[in-house]
């Protein structure tokens, strides 16, 4: 009995293999060839026209806070210059009042510019969602034009042809689809 199970399941065994080798060779390969592209990202987010508009605009922006701020510090200097004069005249416990008073101007200018940061860094990111998408939608017609199955960006690429470079249409076609975003006045809240 034991002789005649063996048989059966080497049997079955092989009668299993011999399907999936027959299965396999009756499919046919997914592509016939794999077309590959290289893109520069790094090169585009230095180069591309909206992504330089986007930095002025910004750099605008936090010109305006930094010189807002510069005057909040100048007056934080002078109220601690006047609250040093003051110490010798002041009783303990007006001196101490007076120097609560000044740790919450220091605490809102801290405040200030920590807000101006954060509201530099949503437009910023919010302006830069636009400019994403917009190269996402120019890499992908890029890739169904050209029949690109796979797209590598040059940051993970060791060697590759020139001739797989799409840096240069991508760029060309940011450029002119868009040359500009708007970013929003940041908002401090």
């Amino acid at each position: 009995m034991r002789k005649f199970t063996f048989w059966a399941l080497v049997l079955t065994l092989g009668i299993m293999i011999s399907a999936d080798v027959a299965q396999a060779q009756n499919v046919a390969p997914a592509s016939s060839g794999l077309n590959i592209a290289i893109l520069d990202l790094a090169s585009i987010r230095r180069q591309a026209k909206v992504v330089k508009s986007v930095r002025q605009q910004l750099t605008a922006y936090q010109d305006g806070f930094r010189t807002s701020i510069q005057k909040e510090d100048a007056a934080l200097k002078a109220a601690n210059q006047e609250l040093a004069k003051k110490r010798t005249l002041l009783s303990p416990e007006a001196f101490a009042q007076e120097r609560r008073a000044f740790e919450q101007k220091v605490a809102a200018v801290q405040k200030l510019v920590q807000s101006s940061k954060k509201a530099l860094d949503q437009v910023q990111a919010k302006a830069m969602l636009e400019v994403e998408k917009s190269l996402n939608k120019i890499i992908t017609g890029i890739a169904e034009k050209n029949n690109l199955n796979l797209i590598l960006r040059r940051d993970v690429t060791i060697l590759a042809s020139r001739s797989l470079e799409i840096t240069a249409s991508v760029l060309e076609a940011l450029n002119k689809e868009l040359p500009s975003v708007k970013v929003e006045k940041p908002v401090i809240k």
